[in-house]
């Protein structure tokens, strides 16, 4: 398959669907060499208890966070589990 997309302003593409529905998730590893991007689709067990904790669209208009907001996010996360 060889497909040109174009992105949004935000930078997103839509993967084609054909490629999607052929390995039934929607959670994929992003890993960059150079100018390449790999895109390696991840069969998560949906049994296994994930929280999303930060989530640049949803917690701060599609910006990223600072390492230091990130380990107190983490920090109070946990303090609340004990």
């Amino acid at each position: 398959m060889n497909k040109i997309l174009k992105s949004t302003v935000r930078g997103q593409i839509t993967l084609p669907k054909e490629w999607r529905d052929s390995h039934g998730t929607d959670h994929y590893r992003v890993q960059i060499e150079k100018n390449t991007l790999i895109l390696i689709p991840l069969h998560l067990d949906p049994e296994q208890d994930e929280d999303v904790i930060f989530n640049a669209d949803r917690d701060n208009d599609g910006k990223g966070i600072s390492l230091d907001s990130m380990i107190s996010m983490l920090t109070k996360i946990i303090h609340e589990q004990d």
